[in-house]
C-alpha cells in the first residue's frame, strides 16, 4: 500500500490500471489496496468512465486526500491576480 501512496504522491491523480502497470502490482490487488485505503480516508477514489478514441475505458480514479497539487508555473489569468 506504501508504494500506491508514494506513487500518487509523485504523480497525482491516476486511474487504477495505470497504478498497476506502474508500480507492476496485479490490478486485482491495486483495486483491494485502494479500498483500504480510502475507508482509511488516505486516498479519495470515483468510479470513472471515458472515452479515448471511441474506446470506452472504465475504472477507479484515485488521489491522496486534503493533497493539492503546486500552481503550475507561468502566467496565471487576470481574475486570479485581482483576488490574491
Amino acid at each position: 500500500m506504501n508504494e500506491i501512496l508514494q506513487y500518487l504522491k509523485t504523480r497525482g491523480e491516476r486511474l487504477d490500471s495505470e497504478i498497476a502497470e506502474a508500480t507492476g502490482i496485479p490490478l486485482s490487488k491495486v483495486r483491494i489496496h485502494l479500498k483500504e485505503l480510502t475507508d482509511k480516508g488516505d486516498v479519495m477514489s470515483c468510479h470513472s468512465t471515458r472515452y479515448e478514441k471511441g474506446k470506452k475505458i472504465e475504472g477507479i480514479r484515485c488521489r491522496i486526500s486534503g493533497f493539492i497539487p503546486p500552481a503550475a508555473p507561468g502566467r496565471k489569468s487576470k481574475a486570479q491576480l485581482t483576488l490574491s
